[in-house]
């Protein structure tokens, strides 16, 4: 395996474990929660040097909050930013296996 940097493991926060993001491993793409100041280059860098594999292109979007309401008090849920890594023929990341 390449020599990764630390700051790597500041882009990649969790891999994203959803119905939908399981459908999508089928299609060779892999879902995860990262910085929201990352940056498309920083994440396909993270992910090649993290897991050792080839990123064919990378899709980021911002989940915004929702408001929900726990035991009577109404709280917000943080905005979050994921990113879709779709992989090159060949490649698996195995997300439940961990670092």
């Amino acid at each position: 395996m390449s020599t990764t940097d630390p700051r790597h493991y500041d882009v990649l926060v969790a891999p994203v474990i959803t119905e939908k993001a399981t459908t999508a491993s089928e299609h060779n793409k892999v879902v995860f929660k990262v910085a929201r100041n990352a940056t498309k280059p920083q994440i396909k860098e993270a992910v090649e040097k993290l897991f050792d594999v080839k990123v064919k292109r990378v899709s980021t979007l911002i989940r915004k909050g929702k408001f929900k309401v726990f035991k009577g008090r109404i709280g917000e849920q943080q905005s979050t930013k994921r990113a879709i890594i779709t992989l090159e023929e060949g490649h698996r990341i195995d997300v439940t296996t961990g670092l």
